[in-house]
């Protein structure tokens, strides 16, 4: 490392999304501590369409000082309120996964419990009747969840943008505060022979960078993790076999835009549609076992709405990710560490959260301590782990049988973290409780309930109370939910306000 009093020399290689977050992340909430490189090249495409986030990328939007408007406007941004799962559970049936709750726990009993009971009475309405931002997605409306303890605050957002234009975006805020780029390819990694730290890459032009810390965003090359220390890549693509993407942009069919990411299953996988402010994105992502790529292009190009503003475009990967994600003084973020399918819209979650924990346990100047970069393996592992098992159970909670691809899902033998999650969920209802790891309660619910998966029992305190007042307290809170989404703009209509969030060339603006 670096002398004492002098600070971590970070070389970061790769731009793109995962790049440009590293370095901009670094350099904002590090800046006494780190000094930041990052070597990238214009020959080099980024693999990002159209891209869905979760609610979380809203706190480093906001941690890292950039204003919502800007950062919407420059990348034709809309709001996200959940995803709409259509065809996953049966044909025909479709329900959303809202970043919300379902109604308030009462006497410590959670909230899904009394909706069970009244479902077995044949007296409740949908789950989704509950939720806020089910029913603002619905109605295509939108407004910021309130700062207080009331029905409004019971719901999250996220955001929908076009990747080719976030990666910019995040290079001129990292670059204005003060990390220096490199443009050049990168042609050989100098290696310390006693400790195999890496000491320095050298670009093709004859420079050489130095650092103390190098974090690799070279996408699914991972040149420093993956191809210089050889670290190995745990495959799970008999979990998760869709392994390929038909990507092509749209214009928008209608002059409406959805708060809400639609992913609807196909034959050999599924498609989404992602409405930015300029484009729809839409998508096919397949397994190449189940259907060819030529099959999959036509598929989208007949299911897509709106025209064409380009051919199919192959995205190819490998679900998995990487045995560890630090390894020496290499930290692999983004594809460079692992990839699991956008189903769920968790790439740039996955990337932000291996960020984060860096950022927690960044290196002193006195070197790298061995039990940081366990600990933060271990975290990465359970972060990457426990999305895994949440993806899983779209393909393989379900009844469909009509394809060799549904077959396969329905019937392959799961992770057992995953097969305890199902058994936990089955007999009592009941979800597993964790502190680290992304989705709650809420979500899994979702999951479950909106894919017929209904539990044997559920508990048994909730017959103790009235039905008929418990089902009056559910119509009263159906009916507050209908208010605050007849209060709400419409989300277009949001967008066109006062707030700067539209690109002045967004056709929508006029």
């Amino acid at each position: 490392m670096t002398e004492m009093g002098s600070k971590v020399r970070v070389v970061v290689l790769g731009g793109g999304t995962a790049g440009w977050m590293t370095a901009a992340s670094l350099i904002r909430l590090l800046p006494d501590t780190a000094s930041v490189d990052l070597i990238e090249s214009e020959d080099i495409g980024i693999v990002g369409v159209g891209e869905a986030t979760l609610p979380h990328i809203r706190g480093f939007v906001e941690k890292l000082g950039i204003d919502e408007a800007a950062f919407m406007k420059a990348t034709h941004a809309t709001f996200k309120l959940g995803i709409d799962f259509r065809d996953f559970g049966r044909i025909g049936e479709s329900y959303i996964h809202p970043f919300g709750s379902f109604g308030e726990e009462v006497a410590g009993i959670g909230f899904h419990h009394y909706w069970l009971e009244l479902q077995r009475q044949g007296r409740a309405a949908p789950l989704g009747d509950y939720s806020l931002a089910v029913a603002a997605a619905r109605a295509n409306r939108f407004a910021p969840p309130a700062q207080d303890h009331t029905l409004a605050s019971t719901y999250g957002y996220a955001y929908q943008f076009d990747a080719t234009l976030f990666g910019p975006f995040m290079r001129e805020f990292a670059c204005r505060h003060g990390v220096t780029r490199h443009e050049g390819l990168m042609v050989e990694v100098e290696r310390d022979g006693a400790s195999g730290n890496v000491t320095a890459l050298l670009l093709a032009d004859g420079r050489r960078i130095e650092g103390d810390l190098f974090v690799d965003c070279s996408g699914f090359r991972s040149l420093l993790l993956g191809q210089t220390l050889g670290e190995e890549w745990e495959d799970w693509t008999h979990w998760l076999p869709c392994d390929r993407a038909a990507a092509m942009p749209c214009t928008h069919a209608t002059q409406d835009i959805r708060p809400f990411t639609i992913a609807t299953a196909m034959p050999a996988g599924w498609r989404w549609q992602i409405p930015l402010q300029h484009r729809m994105g839409n998508g096919y992502v397949f397994s190449s076992a189940h259907i060819s790529e030529d099959e999959a292009c036509a598929a989208i190009k007949a299911a897509a709405e709106g025209d064409p503003l380009a051919e199919p475009r192959i995205l190819k990967f490998r679900p998995g990710r990487r045995k560890h994600s630090w390894s020496h003084n290499v930290v692999a973020v983004g594809l460079a560490s692992g990839f699991l399918e956008p189903l769920e819209s968790t790439s740039i979650y996955l990337a932000q959260m291996a960020i984060t924990y860096l950022i927690e346990l960044f290196p002193d100047q006195g070197g790298i301590d061995p039990r940081d970069v366990a600990e933060f393996n271990r975290l990465v592992d359970v972060e990457y782990d426990r999305v895994r098992d949440f993806l899983i159970l779209h393909y393989n909670a379900t009844t469909r049988d009509d394809s060799e691809f549904w077959n396969h899902v329905r019937t392959m033998q799961v992770p057992d973290t995953l097969a305890d999650k199902l058994e936990l969920w089955r007999k009592a209802a009941r979800i597993e409780k964790y502190a680290d790891g992304l989705f709650f309660d809420a979500s899994w619910i979702a999951v479950y309930v909106g894919q017929g998966l209904l539990p044997e029992r559920h508990d048994a305190r909730v017959a103790l109370a009235d039905p008929a007042r418990v089902a009056g307290a559910l119509e009263r809170l159906r009916g507050a939910i209908a208010a605050e989404v007849a209060a709400m703009p419409g989300h277009l209509d949001f967008l066109r306000g006062e707030s700067g969030r539209l690109a002045p060339e967004d056709a929508l603006a006029a």
